[in-house]
């Protein structure tokens, strides 16, 4: 074995036995836990260089090594394998998350409950991504003899609704007027283009029928402005607490940043298509020094969309995590894809 090939064993046995144990690891167990053909001596000499290149720190004099950000960095780039998840825990999954699959918002909301349960951390996950995103259907039900709801059924399975008051009495004939008009204007057009002015445009386009019609078209718009936003699910965010220890000014913090659902959404958004892991300082928000993040985006028809995500300690199961959220993101995104199917 190689004096660099040595050195990576004794890195990655230090890392997966702080992992399992949260106790410092010392030469001996070293040597008692590879079977490596070396002195003492020598494993002393490669965790000291370990250490000076940044790797491993020492708690305190006498004391065993623990990794550090940049050791579990190497630890994932170079030697982790991912084992993906055997067909028990699948259908596991799946038979979970099909018991929430009546909307896309319960998949999602199943999908970081059920990410949290299996990898006792706090998970998050955005809704599908308005890239490319259009109208599949609008649906109009009367709500009040003055009153409807905008129903807007959007091509990635997002759902929103908005209600608007007219100034005259709605009845089933005005219903199904905006049903058939405002569907064969609607139809296809890409959410994001819905603004003041294409619904300006829009009313001037129905004629004697323009009187009857800004109340709904503005509800429409209001509802694509909604669906065209990445909304956020979480778990709860109180295991923060544990996972730092209660009171620490990092969970308050972290809990203060995941809170503000805008800024959360954005952090994910930014998250590369790939399965990623940052680590410590490589995370952009300070909130985040302190954690691992993990992400992968789960897909709808063959193409990348929302983000599911844990954040954990920096000491933590970094192949299963990686597993479990590539499992569950996978099946996430089949029960969408069936869903929307089923609504077409």
């Amino acid at each position: 074995m190689t004096p660099a090939a040595r050195k990576e064993l004794i890195l990655a046995a230090i890392v997966e036995s702080f992992i399992q144990n949260g106790e410092p690891v010392g030469s001996q167990a070293l040597l008692d836990g590879t079977n490596m053909q070396v002195s003492s001596a020598t494993v002393r000499n490669d965790m000291a260089e370990l250490t000076a290149r940044g790797y491993l720190v020492q708690p305190h004099t006498s004391a065993g090594r623990v990794p550090t950000a940049a050791g579990y960095r190497y630890y994932v780039d170079n030697v982790m394998q991912v084992t993906p998840l055997a067909e028990v825990a699948e259908a596991y999954i799946r038979d979970m998350l099909g018991k929430s699959a009546d909307s896309p918002e319960a998949i999602l909301q199943g999908a970081a409950d059920l990410t949290e349960q299996l990898t006792g951390a706090v998970a998050l996950v955005t809704t599908p991504a308005a890239d490319n995103c259009r109208v599949r259907r609008l649906s109009f039900v009367q709500t009040g003899r003055y009153t409807a709801m905008t129903v807007l059924i959007c091509s990635n399975g997002v759902i929103r609704t908005q209600l608007f008051r007219c100034a005259f009495v709605i009845t089933p004939e005005i219903v199904a007027m905006f049903d058939k008009s405002l569907n064969e204007l609607f139809a296809g057009v890409e959410v994001g283009v819905i603004g003041q002015p294409f619904i300006q445009s829009a009313a001037f386009r129905f004629g004697d029928l323009s009187l009857f019609m800004p109340p709904a078209l503005i509800s429409i718009m209001e509802a694509a402005q909604q669906a065209a936003q990445v909304g956020i699910r979480h778990s709860k965010l109180s295991r923060l607490l544990f996972q730092y220890g209660a009171g620490a000014a990092a969970s308050r913090e972290l809990i203060e940043f995941l809170q503000n659902e805008r800024d959360a959404a954005a952090m994910l958004s930014r998250r590369p298509q790939h399965t990623a892991v940052t680590i410590g300082a490589e995370n952009s928000r300070v909130e985040l020094h302190d954690s691992a993040v993990f992400s992968v985006r789960y897909s709808i028809g063959g193409t990348p969309s929302g983000v599911l995500a844990v954040i954990t300690g920096q000491r933590t199961d970094y192949a299963r995590n990686i597993a479990i959220l590539e499992g569950v993101a996978a099946c996430a995104g089949s029960l969408m894809e069936e869903l929307i199917e089923l609504n077409q």
